[in-house]
């Protein structure tokens, strides 16, 4: 929200107050408060009348550093609050030098000058500026209608960019961008966001967490160019800063206060394959699709059904269309019996028309208006209403609903909406309804995951989620929402996700092909290679199938070519599955993630890092034309074997069957020997793709997973001389070694490769 006219004036209307002066500094072992006034005092007499503005500064663990503001603090607070993870008793320590207070958690330190106006200066390890909040950049203010807003903003240095807050399909660099944290459902091509998290990553190495569930407005470099600002509507405002130095280290601090991914499982990592949404299908089709996969050679992992799969007019009553599919048990059972898992399609809602519509209201399982009545409308499904999973008793109703299809055979679930959720209602938790707008979703889905987890096993849940929060990495995976079946509609999802991946969360997925419309030939070919080399890989859409054969034969060949390709990655891929679980560093990498040291990746948003070692540049036109930038090294083309030299820009062109798609030098790739199916035995004579750096000294080394994500097999690799050697720890099968050039070599314990 801008509060500004400009540089000079206040917008009309609006009275802002900044804390101005310092009056008061009380200090503790692990924390200080601050006092200031909103003006300047030169007399006793102007400490009447006026406000006093709290600044509290502490640290929930170490490298972060959170500033509470608050003007009046006797404001009801009735939560819903993020659940962060927070050292106890507090991290940090605070020193004292006459005006000077300083508040240090490991590389980061907070310093409070008392003298020369009020302002807080963030310090790195080395004593750098990461950013401050000087003169007029603490404050509240009021509006003519009547509402009060708290704010805060912190300096841009020059040539600072700033990312994240959420997947946003606008430009990925958010400087010069207002961006209102507010869940909407407005597709890809909007400024609004299924995903909205207030967080942003800076690249001078730190983070901002805005500790807010509700509205967060953002005024990055738009209303002050050199400031991002944040305000919400309430009496107080928290925010934290997290360190670096390099964005690896913020996303890991990050997620560790938030909650870091959940592994999942090795199955989901394959090709999901949809019914669609408004076509016609039953068991026939079904089969056909599945058998059609099979036939032209294309594994198929995960079969999901989407909304028809239940009566119309009665979503969501858990219960499948009896005249399309009579034998639900059966035809699970048979899906199951071909190597499938099943999904199929969920949402928070219950229609007037589904039976359970009265067993929710009459249970007090529905979100009701403050006269009592049940909340309603007709958008989605006539007469709905939702579902208050602020109650426990609701959510154990909820969940039994999903037991019993978990129990005839359903694997796991695509938790769609949770946007559109009502500020005039009232919580059986007694929530602020305008903080719930945005929280809802963390709660629908950490809801049927926990079910999963409980029936399946820890380890074996997924969700297919669309909506989420600050928090809603915890329960993965989530995909990018309706989009249009273009070029365009796939350059802004990839936006998205990779904006997305530098807001903590660990997986994302995309409708390959698009949703909205049939995507012509050349589009969903492109889109295939792009989908297959992202975490996960869904064919989905709207009124018309995606199965590739109604693109054609060679649609068939490129779904075929990448969905093998996937397999063989998987001991790869899943390491950097295990490593987003443990470490909260994204599958899915922003060039700055790998090369935060190198000016032009900053702003790079249409190619990426698939984990640490595998540069993709997805191909967004049917002439194959595509730009692509190589940092400093060598690299390798996964496919033709060209070597190039960086850094570099380039344009190539490539057929439906190729991309850019580059090995970093002094990577070890593992490759499964078998690429049948995405959670195989990885140890069953995999390839070692070694691509050495020119150094003598060259050494390197690689864990295999297994498909729970611990280490099965670590390889180590040396130059010794004109070769390479290998060895394996924890397995004594055989293995091949391959570096480029063709040289390869096999046995098990310690193989020896040449190389130039």
């Amino acid at each position: 929200m801008k509060f500004t006219d400009g540089f000079w004036r206040i917008r009309d209307g609006v009275q802002i107050s900044y804390a101005t002066e310092v009056r008061d500094v009380r200090a503790e072992s692990k924390r200080f408060t601050s006092y200031a006034s909103t003006k300047q005092v030169t007399r006793r007499g102007d400490t009447l009348n006026a406000p006093l503005v709290t600044v509290d500064c502490f640290s929930p663990a170490e490298g972060v550093v959170g500033v509470r503001v608050t003007h009046h603090a006797g404001k009801r607070h009735p939560g819903p609050d993020y659940a962060l993870a927070a050292d106890a008793g507090g991290a940090g320590e605070v020193r004292r030098d006459g005006a000077v207070t300083e508040l240090t958690s490991g590389p980061l330190t907070l310093r409070l000058d008392a003298d020369g106006g009020f302002g807080l200066t963030f310090l790195d390890a080395d004593g750098r500026q990461l950013t401050r909040a000087d003169a007029k950049s603490t404050a509240y203010a009021t509006t003519a209608e009547g509402t009060h807003h708290m704010l805060s903003r912190l300096s841009l240095g020059v040539g600072e960019h700033v990312y994240g807050l959420g997947e946003r399909f606008t430009p990925f660099v958010k400087n010069g961008q207002t961006v209102d944290v507010w869940q909407a459902d407005g597709g890809t091509s909007s400024e609004q966001a299924y995903k909205n998290v207030p967080f942003y990553l800076s690249s001078r190495g730190y983070g901002v967490f805005v500790n807010h569930p509700g509205a967060v407005s953002f005024e990055v470099g738009s209303e002050s160019v050199g400031q991002v600002q944040f305000s919400v509507e309430d009496q107080t405002l928290e925010y934290y800063v997290i360190a670096g130095p390099t964005p690896k280290d913020v996303l890991g601090r990050y997620t560790a206060l938030t909650g870091r991914p959940a592994l999942p499982p090795a199955w989901s990592f394959g090709l999901w394959l949809s019914t669609s949404f408004t076509t016609s299908y039953d068991e026939a089709t079904v089969t056909s699709f599945v058998d059609g996969m099979a036939d032209r050679g294309i594994p198929l992992s995960v079969f999901h059904f989407d909304c028809f799969w239940m009566r119309e007019y009665q979503w969501c009553d858990f219960r499948w269309d009896p005249e399309v599919f009579p034998d639900p048990e059966g035809m699970l059972a048979r899906l199951r019996n071909k190597g499938l898992r099943v999904s199929v399609w969920i949402n928070p809602y219950i229609a007037q028309k589904s039976p359970l519509f009265d067993e929710a209201a009459a249970l007090g399982h529905l979100v009701r208006r403050s006269d009592g009545d049940v909340w309603q409308w007709d958008l989605w499904q006539a007469g709905m209403g939702l579902v208050d999973f602020t109650s426990p008793d609701a959510r154990a109703w909820y969940q039994g609903k999903l037991k019993a299809l978990l129990d005839q055979g359903v694997d796991c679930f695509k938790t769609d909406f949770g946007e559109r959720i009502p500020t005039d209602v009232v919580w059986h938790d007694g929530s602020d309804p305008e903080r719930m707008h945005n929280y809802y979703t963390h709660l629908y889905n950490r809801t049927v995951f926990e079910l999963l987890e409980k029936e399946r096993g820890q380890g074996e849940a997924v969700v297919f989620a669309r909506s989420a929060t600050a928090g809603g990495q915890q329960y993965p995976v989530h995909w990018g929402g309706d989009c249009w079946s273009s070029f365009e509609a796939m350059a802004e999802s990839l936006r998205g996700g990779l904006s997305l991946s530098l807001s903590g969360f660990g997986f994302w997925s995309h409708d390959i092909g698009g949703f909205e419309g049939t995507p012509d030939p050349e589009v969903f070919k492109r889109w295939l290679a792009f989908g297959l080399l992202s975490s996960h890989s869904r064919l989905h859409g709207s009124t018309s199938y995606r199965v590739p054969w109604e693109f054609g034969d060679e649609a068939v060949d490129v779904a075929r070519q990448f969905t093998l390709l996937k397999h063989r990655l998987m001991p790869y891929l899943y390491g950097a599955a295990a490593e987003a679980h443990r470490k909260g560093v994204p599958v899915m990498r922003p060039m700055i993630l790998e090369f935060p040291a190198d000016p032009a990746c900053r702003p790079l948003d249409r190619q990426y890092m698939l984990g640490p070692d595998l540069l993709v540049a997805p191909v967004f036109g049917a002439d194959g034309d595509v730009e692509v930038y190589l940092p400093q090294g060598i690299w390798t083309h996964l496919l033709s074997g060209e070597r190039v030299t960086g850094p570099c820009w380039r344009t190539e062109r490539h057929g439906y069957d190729s991309l850019p798609l580059y090995v970093r030098e002094g990577a070890v790739l593992p490759l499964a020997g078998d690429d049948s199916r995405a959670d195989g035995d990885w140890l069953d004579a995999p390839v070692l793709l070694v691509h050495p750096s020119g150094a003598s000294d060259y050494a390197a080394e690689v864990t295999v997973p297994d498909t729970a994500g611990l280490p099965a097999a670590t390889f180590h690799v040396r130059r010794d001389g004109d070769a390479l050697r290998v060895t394996a720890s924890g397995t004594d099968r055989p293995f091949t070694v391959r570096v480029p050039g063709g040289a390869e070599a096999s046995g098990s314990g310690e193989v020896s490769v040449p190389v130039s």
